[in-house]
């Protein structure tokens, strides 16, 4: 078997992978980027065919490369955002080579550097960049078993609502994907049963700014550590449709059942819990305190920013939060599919190193690994708030780089 020498290898050529190239180019440093597939290929197909960005094109970017051909407060689609990647990539001149799938990763007996096996031979090098990204594999629950007899899928399969079959659906999951999958569903026709869980709920925009930006203003990106409860909770925001801020009140209003977190299933009947009102109230609670420290931060700096009263007002609450749905009967409702939208686990079955931790993370400081020269990058709070982003990778990529060239 050929066994090719590099001095820096990248696994991974998503968002984080082209970062991480852009730097270690930018310092003369050799290196090679390996992606299994294609360049951003979960964008072009472990995505819903009307996908678009949650951030607007002038945020959610390389600062070396804008979105050409869309303004730049609009959303770019999902194959958008795959051909814009292209583009990062033949700008920068990444040593990319696609179609090549690292199946084992191993440190060197000498412990000077790692062997990286591939179908298409093996490669060494003195330093690997995990780049792999943080949704690697979906998570379906084992609540509901096969034999139940509905389909049931994970949003990273979900395409559009003619690939379900006739019939109710639930959706679990409130974060972006399981909110705009429930409400595309909705007005497709469909009648949309949506499991409501804890929730982050920023407003879209606010006194003329979008979410992104007062996020920024207000330091929440550079948040270096979770909060209580905030490592694992969704965000409820969406660029759908020109963007808006999810309103599950108004989604109620509009005919979808929300309901609390799934619990038990028997034979044939899904056990609700009864925590919709407080999940969503906590949302609101969120909701309003971003409104709170823009309108504290306008005053302090004396910005001239339309005051905006209207933000605040609420829809009443609907039957499904004052009398909530206790269980669903799938036969009964009609329900004969499930979108599991529930997040994702990390996959690093290939990396044949001690570098995990009991609950398969790696163990690191801002990306730098315990065992030397083995970097991650890409992961969510790698070093802040950001890093699972596009333009927090970005800076995440420099730091690396600048440690791999010392």
């Amino acid at each position: 078997m050929s066994v090719e020498k590099v001095e820096t290898l990248i696994i991974g050529g998503g968002q984080a992978g082209l970062a991480m190239s852009e730097h270690l180019g930018k310092r003369g440093h050799s290196h090679l980027i390996v992606e299994r597939h294609r360049i951003a290929e979960r964008w072009r197909t472990e995505r819903w065919d009307s996908l678009v960005a949650n951030g607007p094109a002038w945020h959610d970017r390389f600062p070396s490369l804008a979105f050409a051909g869309i303004s730049p407060d609009s959303f770019a689609t999902k194959d958008r955002i795959a051909s814009y990647m292209e583009e990062y990539a033949k700008q920068i001149g990444a040593p990319i080579r696609c179609g090549v799938e690292v199946t084992a990763l191993h440190q060197k007996p000498d412990g000077r550097g790692f062997r990286a096996e591939t179908a298409n031979g093996v490669i060494e090098a003195g330093n690997v960049v995990v780049a792999t990204g943080p949704f690697q594999k979906p998570l379906i629950p084992a609540v509901i078993p096969a034999e139940a007899g509905l389909m049931q899928i994970h949003s990273a399969q979900y395409r559009n609502p003619s690939q379900l079959p006739q019939g109710a659906v639930l959706v679990v999951g409130a974060g972006s994907s399981g909110v705009q999958i429930a409400d595309e569903l909705q007005r497709a026709g469909r009648k949309v049963y949506l499991s409501v869980g804890p929730h982050n709920k920023p407003p879209r925009s606010y006194r003329g700014k979008d979410f992104v930006w007062w996020l920024g203003v207000l330091g929440q990106w550079d948040a270096k550590t979770p909060g209580p409860d905030m490592e694992h909770v969704t965000i409820a925001v969406s660029g759908a449709r020109g963007g808006h801020t999810v309103d599950f009140r108004q989604l109620a209003a509009d005919g979808m059942t929300l309901v609390g977190m799934a619990g038990q299933y028997r034979n044939g009947v899904l056990e609700i819990r009864p925590d919709l009102a407080k999940n969503i109230r906590r949302g609101d609670a969120d909701y309003l305190s971003v409104l709170d420290a823009a309108d504290a931060y306008v005053k302090a700096a004396g910005l001239d920013l339309p005051e905006e009263p209207g933000a605040r007002a609420m829809l009443p609450d609907p039957a499904c939060m004052t009398n909530p749905v206790g269980e669903l009967d799938f036969a009964k409702l009609g329900i004969t599919s499930i979108i599991w939208a529930t997040g994702y686990a990390l996959d690093y079955g290939w990396l044949k190193l001690d570098v995990l931790d009991a609950k398969g993370r790696p163990r690191h400081e801002r990306g730098v690994s315990v065992v030397p020269g083995l970097y991650f990058l890409g992961l969510a709070w790698l070093s802040r708030r950001a890093s699972p982003f596009i333009w927090g990778v970005w800076h995440d990529a420099e730091y690396l780089a600048s440690q791999i060239v010392k």
